[in-house]
């Protein structure tokens, strides 16, 4: 796909992003084992962890399809969408755990200020924010150490097929030399995917260990796990 072929579909891009704290606690991350480490961070979107990350010392890069886009854009886009969710979030206020958040208002804060950080992050270092369509990626076979995916694998099962999260998994292992961690394993229904067994079974066969490991983050109800892989020794 043609960057001028995504720039068509920016209705369709949902730009709404997690904090760099929110990151900590979904993948188990402490400070101390981010310090120096190449991270890629895939599909980023508006999260502010490439952001506070590398103010603390990692060297992280952003991949997203929506990067294919102006950031201004993107950014205003944003803006629009955490309105839009937040009007949706009232609706279904039952699916989720509040303990985080504490309300709506919580929750539409700490989008802001992902997005806020974000902007403020890729004015002064466009460079760490690279358009990406996955299942391929732009980058050399182990660039990073540790690759970061959140709410995109797993989550659209009912859009991507098997086929598609095999090749992505692959991708992502190809440009990681340590481990990748993937949040959550459950869909947009809160099942847990239905093809994960049959994922990691075919990890494991081509020499992958894979782990699922339980965390301390959960806002939608049944997201406090996530899955680990990497080479095994």
């Amino acid at each position: 796909m043609s960057g001028a072929e995504v720039k068509l579909d920016l209705s369709r891009v949902v730009f709404i992003g997690r904090t760099f704290e929110e990151y900590r606690s979904m993948f188990s991350l402490s400070e101390e084992e981010l310090r120096g480490r190449r991270i890629l961070d895939c599909p980023a979107g508006a999260c502010s962890f490439t952001a506070i990350a590398s103010q603390k010392g990692a060297e992280v890069t952003a991949a997203d399809i929506a990067y294919h886009h102006p950031f201004e854009q993107l950014v205003d886009k944003g803006l629009q969408d955490i309105e839009h969710a937040m009007l949706s979030m009232e609706k279904a206020r039952s699916n989720y755990l509040w303990d985080y958040f504490g309300s709506v208002e919580g929750l539409k804060q700490h989008r802001i200020q992902a997005l806020a950080d974000f902007s403020a992050h890729v004015k002064e270092n466009p460079e760490r924010y690279v358009p990406a369509v996955l299942p391929e990626l732009p980058f050399k076979d182990g660039e990073f150490e540790l690759t970061l995916s959140a709410h995109f694998l797993f989550m659209y099962g009912d859009r991507f097929d098997y086929e598609f999260h095999q090749q992505t998994l692959q991708e992502l292992l190809r440009v990681t030399s340590g481990e990748v961690r993937i949040y959550p394993l459950i869909d947009l229904s809160s099942r847990r995917y239905e093809h994960l067994d049959k994922l990691t079974a075919f990890l494991q066969s081509q020499g992958y260990h894979t782990e699922e490991v339980e965390v301390q983050y959960e806002f939608q109800k049944g997201a406090d796990r996530m899955l680990v892989i990497k080479k095994d020794n």
